[in-house]
């Protein structure tokens, strides 16, 4: 009777969704927070390359 329901519940997913979602969309905030600066810089590098390979294609 015990390994039934305890079956039943492992194989029950109803509502997990939103928890996943909460709890993904928690973690990359929080992996944001963490990185801020070093993702600043990542961007600012990537953006500055664009705009120098745009500045050779238009010269």
């Amino acid at each position: 009777m015990t390994m039934r329901w305890v079956k039943e519940f492992w194989q029950d997913e109803s509502g997990i969704g939103v928890v996943e979602m909460i709890l993904i969309l928690v973690v990359l905030i929080g992996l944001v927070l963490i990185f801020k600066d070093q993702l600043g810089s990542l961007v600012n590098g990537i953006f500055k390359e664009i705009q120098s390979k745009t500045n050779s294609v238009y010269s």
